[in-house]
């Protein structure tokens, strides 16, 4: 599974790129069009033939960038895939109930968060040390709130929660909660 930051950073470059090619097309149909006395000089040909590339550019860039997101295979072949560890986590009263200390996982595991609210919705996120997100969800009272996730990479993760439930919640984070074992620790 690709890491979701190397995820995040190709598909920032793909779409700025996207975005100019765009922006570009509308200063130059703009300068084109406001030209004093030159106006409808745009031949429709080479107007809708850059339209056109850039529609299928834009469906190209999405369906390349499909098959790199990381939890995509995962949820579309959910009902095949069995995880290997089940974690079953509580939220109440602005706290999340972890049933252990330290959730460890070993690198290439396949990890199932169950998440139950007692009272209000409340998100459910693992974050790296640099702050950056690795997934969440949101969790609702009275729902199946769970999702899987494969950690190809060992590290140490904190959860926290991604929605706003009151002021209360602003606080609602456990550090260092989980631990993915790197492939010669999980030996071990």
């Amino acid at each position: 599974m690709i890491d979701s930051s190397v995820v995040l950073y190709g598909q920032t470059l793909a779409y700025t790129f996207y975005c100019l090619a765009i922006l570009l097309l509308m200063g130059w149909f703009g300068y084109k069009i406001t030209r004093e006395g030159k106006g409808g000089i745009i031949k429709d040909t080479l107007f809708y033939s850059f339209v056109s590339f850039l529609i299928v550019l834009g469906v190209s860039l999405h369906i390349v960038t499909y098959h790199t997101i990381p939890w995509a295979s995962i949820d579309l072949n959910r009902a095949e895939i069995k995880s290997d560890k089940v974690f079953n986590i509580t939220v109440e009263k602005h706290h999340f109930i972890l049933p252990h200390e330290k959730m460890i996982i070993k690198c290439h595991e396949k990890a199932l968060f169950k998440v139950t609210s007692n009272d209000l919705t409340y998100g459910f996120g693992l974050f790296r040390k640099d702050n950056s997100m690795v997934l969440q969800m949101q969790v609702v009272p009275g729902h199946l709130n769970d999702i899987l996730w494969q950690f190809d990479k060992e590290g140490v993760y904190t959860i926290r929660s991604t929605e706003y439930s009151g002021p209360a919640g602003v606080d609602m984070t456990e550090k260092d909660a989980v631990v993915v074992l790197g492939e010669q620790a999980a030996l071990k």
